[in-house]
């Protein structure tokens, strides 16, 4: 490999000549060890404008939050400054200006006049961070914060002596309306008017004694919801199945429905279709060794009434049992027994013949005429529902359905 190397030669001389320096006029050398004329006016220029500046600090007492320390940078929530570095503070050089026997200003942090109060005096206070500050840094709340209602973050909460209104699906519930779930569909198709106004909001609170009026196509909707009378079989299960066995919907279908029903001689008879099934719950349980009624709708005022809080419809069954029942243990079922610590509200109970007994309750804990059975000597061995309120089970068959007809209520 050759390497060559190529030396530049200027075409010109008069081109690379080099130019002669700038000599001053005086041939008398500066004085390096003074400033220069230029430099001069311009420091006093600039002292005379921060002059004005100097003299308004000097007048206005230092801030008792740094005692002397040099100013730093500010970070926190309530307009202070961080509290002072262990290390120790540079005295300032001192003023000639300044008086010789200056006060010693004692630390008066956190007074009443913090620098936060006085920013919102002066009207020179920002809006704060949302999160505020906290009271071990010296979070002051102002005003400003007090009334801050305009904002859902900080407007008044409800206190224990001023509750919070209902919601408007619980109040239409409660009035026997609809279910909430009905309610809460019929608000978000904008059936429901508060008061004259259309309430298409969930979760809207109303004053309890408020006007409720319903739409027509939310009582053409709920005129469509069907309810079920089905006698179940023993082994099916009232609500989701569990260890294997089927629920009791899966019994309605045509195929199982009561020949003589009523609503299939009629002259407008009802038409069966899978839309009857959307929404189709049991209103009370039936367990999956028990036979008899069990009542399935879609309607949210039939389950209410029948298995609300506050139900208060009768229940009557058949039960077979074995064993001995003393007088004394008769007297027990119909009023002194306990179950879970909870005392059974009064049932009547009788012998309807010899080895089947009559029960008639107002509740309906799980299992409970068994479990009250055993608790006087007696093993159940056969359970039927005949009737829910005033509806009764009549001739249907077992594993067939019919529909609850117009004139019947529970």
């Amino acid at each position: 490999m050759t390497t060559l190397k190529l030396s530049k030669k200027p075409a010109d001389a008069a081109v690379t000549a080099k130019k002669a320096p700038v000599r001053r006029s005086s041939a008398v050398t500066r004085d390096r060890t003074t400033t220069a004329v230029k430099t001069q006016r311009a420091e006093a220029q600039q002292s005379q404008a921060n002059r004005p500046a100097r003299a308004e600090r000097e007048q206005r007492p230092s801030a008792p939050e740094n005692n002397g320390a040099p100013r730093q940078r500010n970070h926190r929530h309530d307009g202070g400054l961080h509290e002072p570095s262990s290390a120790p503070a540079r005295q300032p050089a001192p003023d000639s200006r300044a008086p010789s026997s200056r006060p010693m200003h004692v630390d008066a942090r956190r007074n009443d006049t913090t620098s936060r109060d006085k920013a919102d005096r002066e009207g020179a206070y920002r809006n704060p961070p949302r999160r505020g500050g906290k009271a071990r840094d010296g979070f002051v709340a102002s005003e400003f914060d007090k009334t801050r209602s305009n904002k859902e973050a900080f407007a008044t909460r409800a206190n224990a002596s001023q509750p919070e209104q209902p919601r408007l699906s619980k109040v239409m519930a409660e009035r026997g309306i609809c279910s909430r779930r009905e309610a809460d569909e019929w608000i978000a198709n904008g059936w429901v008017k508060v008061n004259g106004e259309i309430i298409e909001t969930l979760g809207t609170r109303i004053d309890p004694d408020a006007e409720i009026i319903i739409s027509s196509y939310a009582h053409e909707t709920q005129a469509e919801n069907v309810t079920i009378i089905l006698h179940k079989p023993v082994g099916y299960v009232s609500g989701q199945a569990e260890d294997g066995y089927e629920p009791a919907v899966v019994l309605v279908h045509p195929d199982n429905q009561w020949p003589d029903d009523p609503e299939l001689h009629h002259h407008n008879p009802k038409q069966f279709h899978r839309g009857m099934l959307r929404g189709l719950a049991p209103a009370g349980r039936l367990d999956i060794d028990s036979t008899g009624m069990l009542v399935l709708t879609q309607d949210g005022r039939v389950a209410r009434h029948l298995i609300g809080e506050d139900s208060t419809v009768e229940k009557e069954y058949l039960v077979r049992v074995t064993g001995e029942l003393s007088d004394a243990g008769l007297k027990l079922l119909n009023f002194g027994l306990s179950l879970d610590g909870e005392k059974l509200k009064p049932a009547k109970v009788s012998w309807q013949n010899e080895d089947q007994l009559r029960f008639v309750l107002r509740e309906g804990k799980k299992r409970q005429i068994r479990r009250m059975c055993e608790m006087v000597g007696l093993h159940v061995v056969g359970l039927k529902r005949i009737r829910i309120g005033s509806v009764t089970l009549g001739k249907l068959p077992v594993g067939q359905w019919r529909y609850l007809r117009a004139d019947e209520r529970f």
